[in-house]
């Protein structure tokens, strides 16, 4: 442990308060540290872990692609970059893959990819969004995170999401017009739709929110795409493979994009890759014009060995059955919580995404806790947590619940119970200071 500390950096913290946990082994939806506690992991770590800790098809996998072959050039065909592709144009309906290490890359070859396809230099995106931490994927968020390193890379223009919660257009989800998409053909017409390769969204916003837009609003966004010729790209690095219950979270809206970008869910993060998965029409393109993209490990054999044993697991052990019955449970009890305790002002899930999103008060929607910051209600709320090894993530006012797509009824039952008194400490402390 003292060694992690002093000679390595850990991601998205101030060093000198860190005390990570020592995380020494794993088995489904727990895993143990150093001091032999056992910790029920309601984040899937990075909320990517979707088969659970130390899966044996998924060792079993990785162990005989590394006595086969560890390793082969970008340039080389194998059998399981092969078997791989062929899966992805299956469950995605698109064509090609082009792979990547991870999410950020993933999001940056596809912003490259709508650029030479289209001749267009502009992206849109949306402002509650994360798309990864290269300097491109960085600028395409809307993300707090992205201030230090902006300015970034050009041409990017960003949009207001479909919050319906805090809607940024003071509507009513049933009575409005869908200003989530009508303002995005405004901003097109002020930026020139000449000038837009593609709209980039989170299939279902993750980090920043957990948004999960109205029925219509993807169609209407597939719709103006085609209007104006822009490429859609669907990130789908966070809600992807089984999260929602689905392949693709927007195929729950019944709508195709040009480009998918994914990672996480893709190997359930036992190794590290991501992919750009484009259009039949794209992938043509390619056939007789240069692609200029390349990572000395693209394609990487292990990789891809791990996501094609990754996939054969959701379907051998119908997982996705599993994501949607313990996923109507899941809803169920989030929403007996907004009922029962004054600090919740809303929640919203789908299959085993959903986020819990606290306030000081019900009528004022007031956040416990401001935008890119903390207090110290949500200081205590995660310090509970963390007291009855419940490993969670939250952020701002929000508080995630996004355990493997493997947790069975029981875990499930036992990490909202302790979620639930949480909320009850929670309630005591906004009560007290009132």
């Amino acid at each position: 442990m003292r060694e992690n500390r002093e000679y390595t950096l850990f991601s998205w913290s101030v060093q000198g308060s860190l005390d990570p946990i020592h995380m020494t082994g794993g088995a489904g939806s727990w895993f143990s540290d150093g001091e032999g506690n056992r910790w029920l992991d309601f984040s899937a770590q990075l909320i990517n872990l979707n088969v659970g800790h130390q899966h044996p098809k998924m060792l079993a996998a990785i162990k005989k692609q590394v006595d086969e072959l560890c390793f082969a050039g970008p340039s080389f065909a194998t059998e399981p970059r092969g078997l791989l592709g062929k899966k992805l144009a299956e469950v995605t309906g698109l064509k090609k893959s082009f792979f990547t290490l991870g999410g950020a890359e993933a999001n940056e070859n596809a912003m490259k990819i709508a650029r030479i396809i289209t001749g267009r230099d502009k992206i849109i995106t949306r402002y509650r969004s994360y798309h990864g931490a290269t300097m491109g994927a960085m600028t395409a968020s809307g993300d707090p995170r992205r201030l230090p390193v902006e300015p970034g890379i050009p041409n990017i223009v960003r949009v207001f999401d479909p919050y319906c919660y805090r809607c940024p257009f003071g509507q009513k989800v049933e009575s409005c017009h869908r200003e989530c998409v009508s303002h995005i053909e405004e901003i097109i017409q002020f930026e020139g739709p000449n000038n837009i390769a593609a709209i980039m969204v989170e299939g279902i916003t993750g980090s920043n929110g957990l948004l999960i837009p109205p029925d219509d609003y993807y169609p209407k966004l597939r719709a103006l795409c085609d209007k104006y010729g822009i490429l859609l790209i669907d990130d789908e690095v966070m809600a992807g493979f089984g999260r929602t219950g689905t392949w693709l979270a927007t195929q729950h809206y019944g709508i195709k994009p040009d480009i998918v970008t994914c990672a996480k869910g893709l190997t359930s993060g036992y190794m590290p890759l991501g992919a750009v998965i484009v259009s039949e029409k794209i992938a043509e393109h390619f056939e007789k014009n240069m692609l200029w993209g390349g990572l000395t490990y693209s394609g990487h054999p292990v990789c891809c060995a791990a996501a094609v044993a990754n996939l054969d697991v959701y379907e051998e052990e119908h997982i996705f059955d599993n994501v949607n019955a313990q996923g109507a449970y899941l809803s169920e009890r989030l929403h007996a919580m907004k009922d029962a305790h004054p600090c919740v002002g809303d929640v919203r899930s789908i299959g085993l995404f959903s986020v819990i999103e606290l306030v000081r008060d019900k009528a004022t929607k007031e956040p416990l806790a401001p935008f890119n910051g903390t207090s110290p209600e949500m200081t205590k709320l995660a310090g509970h947590l963390k007291a009855q090894h419940l490993y969670a993530f939250s952020r701002f006012n929000m508080l995630w619940v996004c355990p493997p797509l493997v947790i069975n009824r029981d875990e499930l039952a036992q990490g909202l119970d302790i979620i639930d008194a949480g909320l009850t400490l929670v309630d005591g402390l906004l009560s007290a200071s009132r």
